[in-house]
């Protein structure tokens, strides 16, 4: 073995969380931190963009089958490294220490701050629609929902599992029941499904890049989970059981639920509808729908809230731990046995971005920060196929390598697309992704 394929050093030293989380509640996180606001207003884009039911159906299905590539391609790292850091823990392994830094530098500053910031921004603006709060209002919700989601996982992340479990099966239930009472009560004959034939015009590729950008936000999620393997049981067979079975029940909701969504209403009305779930319903329950939607909404954000704060912060932990953050970051709580300070750090910058920036912001720039290394830890299956031929595997990504090849293609034309269409928002996405580097220089000067 040489010297590129050991296991870098101090590795095997490194803590480890309790490993409590079984398959149901380890699938719990993805679906949790996947079914979010996507679902309530992904449908509206994707419409609007390619008004075409071909381009429809198959965007949702293209986002669908890349979301379970990289879930099954990820499995097998998962298997291999089941330690918290996730992404982090591939990138180290694959390419060294920078690249790792990279992306728990992006995780501090953009990614995990923006995710917290976006959803708890929905969950608070609907909300506002029980209680009538203005602006200013929606913020301080926002910000109290980070707070109390955090001081529930710092207590114990059997808390944080036990509000993940029974927000993701309540929502999935919720979900698939309102698309079966739409299909069952539903006036089919005004929907975009009635007359398919007239929805169908010519296909454009170029519609479909167009749509595909916001359907795969809408499937972001199915990777958390690997960020917390570290405290999964038996993760050698639970996490690829939990990565796959997770992604499939969300690729299962959302097809499902997009269905019911075009039975009851035709193309123009969810192309020019803000809230599309909302509209379906009331088109099948009367107004009563729209409160239904409305406290479904704040029942799956809430739960995507936990899941994000749950997952994030382990990455910040395992830096701190490798001596690529500060050493307190790494802080165990004595008697919680969680990341506590970790955790209390992802949540202070996720209030804070709340304070200053609108949803749009925060999507946007969560997306920007979050696909390269998406895009670098699928490949880096390949590389350590390579550079650890002989290492016990657990797990090998079923079709390989033509899986993690078709998900490599599929970030890069999202990342392409996003160049074109937002050259400044991109360029600065990636420019605070770049000046990580310097500080990484830096920082190991100071460690020296």
């Amino acid at each position: 073995m040489t010297d590129e394929q050991r296991p870098r050093s101090g590795q095997q030293q490194r803590r480890e969380l309790p490993r409590r989380l079984g398959v149901f509640s380890a699938a719990a996180v993805l679906v949790g931190s996947t079914i979010g606001s996507g679902i309530f207003r992904v449908p509206s884009t994707v419409v609007g963009d390619a008004h075409n039911l071909a381009i429809i159906a198959l965007v949702w299905v293209i986002g669908g089958v890349v979301a379970l590539f990289g879930a099954l391609t990820l499995s097998e790292l998962a298997a291999l490294f089941p330690r918290s850091g996730g992404i982090y823990v591939y990138l180290r392994e694959a390419y060294g220490p920078l690249p790792a830094f990279l992306f728990g530098w992006t995780e501090l500053i953009i990614i995990r701050p923006s995710a917290l910031g976006a959803i708890a921004m929905i969950f608070a603006a609907y909300l506002g629609q029980f209680l009538r709060l203005d602006q200013t209002g929606v913020r301080v919700a926002a910000a109290t929902a980070i707070l109390i989601v955090a001081l529930a996982n710092v207590r114990s992340v059997l808390w944080g599992a036990a509000i993940e479990n029974a927000t993701t099966a309540a929502k999935v239930v919720a979900l698939a029941g309102l698309a079966i009472v739409a299909f069952i009560l539903g006036n089919g004959h005004a929907g975009a499904l009635a007359s398919p034939a007239t929805n169908l015009g010519t296909v454009s590729w170029g519609a479909v890049g167009v749509t595909l950008i916001a359907v795969l936000w809408a499937y972001d999620g199915w990777a958390d989970l690997t960020f917390m393997a570290g405290e999964v049981k038996d993760p050698g067979r639970t996490l690829p059981r939990a990565l796959v079975g997770g992604t499939l029940i969300v690729v299962a909701v959302y097809l499902l639920v997009n269905a019911a969504y075009l039975y009851v209403l035709p193309l123009d009305a969810v192309a020019q509808s803000h809230l599309v779930a909302a509209d379906a319903a009331t088109a099948v329950i009367g107004r009563a729908g729209a409160s239904v939607v409305a406290a479904l909404v704040m029942l799956s954000t809430f739960g995507t809230l936990n899941g994000s704060t749950m997952t994030g912060p382990r990455i910040l932990w395992a830096m701190a731990d490798d001596g690529l953050f500060f050493k307190p970051i790494a802080a165990v709580h004595r008697r919680f046995a969680t990341p506590w300070v970790a955790i209390l750090l992802a949540a202070g910058l996720g209030i804070a971005y709340v304070s200053f920036n609108t949803f749009e912001q925060l999507a946007d720039a969560f997306i920007l920060g979050i696909w390269p290394f998406y895009a670098l830890g699928v490949l880096a299956v390949i590389r350590l196929r390579h550079l650890q031929p002989d290492a016990e595997r657990p797990y090998r990504t079923p079709g390989y390598p033509v899986v993690p090849l078709v998900f490599l293609l599929a970030s890069l034309g999202l990342l392409g697309n996003a160049l074109i269409q937002e050259p400044v928002a991109t360029g600065i996405g990636f420019a605070v992704i770049l000046l990580g580097i310097p500080v990484f220089i830096v920082w190991q000067r100071l460690r020296a």
